[in-house]
């Protein structure tokens, strides 16, 4: 018996006699993609052994085939493929700043949300604006069929999405959303703070009083269950989530991304603020982290706590700068002292060569996946120490020509 018999007769015999119609034959999944046909009967037969209901699971899984536009966008997130400055100038603009302030003011509950929550409004309009621009471009793709792509497709992943499917079910059975409601991102985000299943049920909350929250339509129930996941990652109140900094020129780079201290230690090797302004009680006191995003050449900050809570919602560099610098431009602050320099764009294949090259040179820049993360930039940084230059950690072109020829000793 083939697979896609197998999985009839086995669908067939467990419905339950309220369906009078036999399950779609859709349900096997445009099914001549073997991949997906042997993990949509794994994940329902593991569903169903634990303990879910075939009508739930049918509810679930009915009509799913792969769709290509997810592993189209799970190679190219912009995140990891532009370098830093255009994705932070993209996002970071006067115009996107004085929308920003526009959707804010529209908003009368931010400000009990902040008072709840402690997170400032301006981070909750410019995450608002980073995740779906003001609730305009949510995506609309089946966030189930999303997400069994990428279970089926990226072992990487599968867990993860499988875990979310889970989550499917469980908004499903509540009565939270309807299976239709379920419409988001390729990446299985969902509503105007794009709220993956597994966070909705966590953290979704309602103010608009419609008793169940409606993270789709209300601007106030989205921004205020974001504020809900980042209170839950441990916001800290009255403490900024990062400050400009300038750099004395013997400072040292290899710092970065390294320890946590409170601004005078920092001022003491050579980092002080760039507004020349003093620090706030709470930031005196707090520990902070040095972080070149452009390497020595561009702007340099001081992150606290609360720019590592920022990364919960999304683990980039990028983005959390953006949501943060956003914020910061919503509630009227300038642009940034130092420019961000011009960076030319490293292809896929020319940072997984780099990685590559790191690891056989006895570096550990982690998996040779092209995405330039805290692993590949601290391997970088002891390769750059080590070779006398300074250990920014930063990926440039002429860097990444040095790691091709460079040979192990």
């Amino acid at each position: 018996m083939n697979r896609r018999a197998f999985l009839a007769v086995a669908l067939a015999a467990v419905a339950p006699a309220a369906m009078a119609e036999p399950l779609p034959s859709e349900l096997l999944g445009a099914a001549g993609d073997p991949s997906f046909l042997d993990w949509l009967n794994g994940f329902y037969a593991r569903e169903l052994a634990a303990g879910w209901s075939t009508s739930l699971l049918a509810q679930l899984l009915t009509g799913l085939a792969p769709d290509p536009r997810v592993l189209a966008h799970n190679a190219a997130q912009p995140e990891f493929a532009l370098p830093i400055s255009d994705y932070v100038s993209r996002n970071v603009t006067a115009g996107a700043a004085a929308m920003g302030r526009r959707r804010r003011d529209g908003v009368p509950q931010l400000h009990a949300i902040h008072e709840t929550y402690g997170v400032p409004g301006d981070i909750l309009t410019a995450i608002w604006a980073m995740e779906s621009g003001f609730g305009a471009n949510q995506g609309d793709m089946d966030v189930v069929r999303s997400l069994a792509t990428l279970a089926s497709e990226d072992p990487r992943r599968r867990g993860w999405a499988e875990m979310e499917l889970e989550a499917c079910l469980k908004i499903i059975k509540s009565g939270a959303a309807a299976r239709g409601q379920l419409r988001g991102s390729w990446a299985g985000a969902m509503g105007q703070t794009q709220l993956v299943p597994s966070t909705f049920l966590t953290t979704a909350v309602s103010v608009s009083g419609s008793g169940k929250p409606d993270i789709w339509t209300s601007s106030a129930d989205a921004l205020a269950s974001a504020a809900n996941l980042l209170a839950k990652a441990g916001w800290r109140r009255d403490e900024s989530w990062a400050v400009e900094v300038t750099l004395e020129h013997r400072f040292d780079a290899g710092l970065s991304e390294g320890p946590r201290q409170p601004p005078a230690w920092w001022a003491d090797k050579g980092a002080r603020r760039a507004d020349d302004q003093g620090w706030s009680k709470a930031d005196a006191a707090a520990p902070a982290e040095l972080i070149l995003p452009s390497g020595f050449a561009g702007p340099a900050f001081l992150v606290f706590a609360n720019h590592f809570v920022i990364r919960t919602y999304n683990n980039s560099l990028a983005y959390a700068l953006s949501v943060g610098l956003l914020a910061d431009r919503i509630g009227g602050a300038g642009p940034l002292v130092a420019a961000w320099p011009h960076e030319t764009p490293l292809s896929l294949e020319a940072r997984m060569e780099a990685q590559t090259a790191l690891a056989k040179l006895g570096y550990n820049p982690g998996v040779p996946d092209g995405m330039i993360g805290l692993s590949t930039r601290q391997a970088l940084r002891a390769w750059q120490r080590d070779h006398g230059m300074p250990a920014d950690g930063y990926l440039s072109p002429e860097v990444a020509q040095r790691l091709r020829g460079a040979q192990p000793s």
